[in-house]
């Protein structure tokens, strides 16, 4: 049986970093969700598909195969068997997975392939539903949250060593709306599932919470 572990949480929380770190020292397979909706968006700009076309998208999403795997130590995007890691940052792939995501059908398609990647492979996924739709049975579920002031402190220093001048205020005004939207949405709202951990990084380092997760997943695998 492969082992599953589900980070969950609110936008800036640090899971995709947290996930990744976890994954690499278990040597597991990190399943970036993300890249694979682009994966899903190229198969169908293949397919000649309008990014508009919502109807022709619902229809043709279900032939796609997607998948991940490490070769060479680097996180490959299969799509068909084929690495598109190199394709997947282009501005029509970008376009395509911007309105393609937001088609039920294309969301039910990847559920069920990063569920087939559970069956097959000791996986770490991150997102907002991970542990409550995606994989229910996983082992090891942890909800990762901060505060909003904590959450917009982190944008903010990351956008200011990009060179850009934010506005903490509208920071923290957007991660509040942010989480609004999550929680309530119709569709798999952002939720801590019943038997996950809840971890609070507020005043933890990436290392600390990192170390800590490791322990919960140690005692339960």
């Amino acid at each position: 049986m492969m082992i599953n572990i589900a980070i969950d949480g609110p936008a800036g929380a640090g899971k995709s970093t947290i996930a990744k770190r976890v994954a690499k020292e278990l040597s597991y397979i990190y399943v970036d969700t993300g890249a694979m909706y682009r994966a899903m968006a190229l198969y169908l700009h293949r397919l000649g598909i309008s990014a508009e076309d919502t109807e022709k998208i619902a229809e043709s999403c279900s032939g796609a195969e997607i998948s991940i795997e490490y070769i060479d130590g680097e996180q490959v995007v299969l799509l068909g068997g084929e690495n598109v890691n190199p394709l997947l940052r282009t501005r029509e792939v970008s376009e395509m997975a911007s309105k393609s995501s937001a088609v039920p059908q294309v969301r039910t398609r990847l559920v069920q392939l990063q569920q087939e990647l559970g069956k097959k492979q000791n996986v770490v996924m991150d997102g907002r539903d991970i542990g409550t739709v995606v994989l229910p049975d996983a082992q090891v579920k942890i909800y990762l949250t901060a505060s909003v002031d904590v959450r917009a402190r982190r944008r903010w220093l990351e956008l200011k060593e990009k060179g850009e001048d934010p506005v903490f205020e509208e920071i923290a005004r957007e991660i509040e709306e942010r989480d609004n939207r999550d929680m309530t949405r119709e569709v798999s709202p952002l939720r801590i599932a019943d038997d996950a951990v809840l971890v609070d990084s507020s005043a933890m380092t990436i290392e600390e919470v990192a170390e800590y997760i490791l322990k919960i997943v140690h005692s339960r695998v």
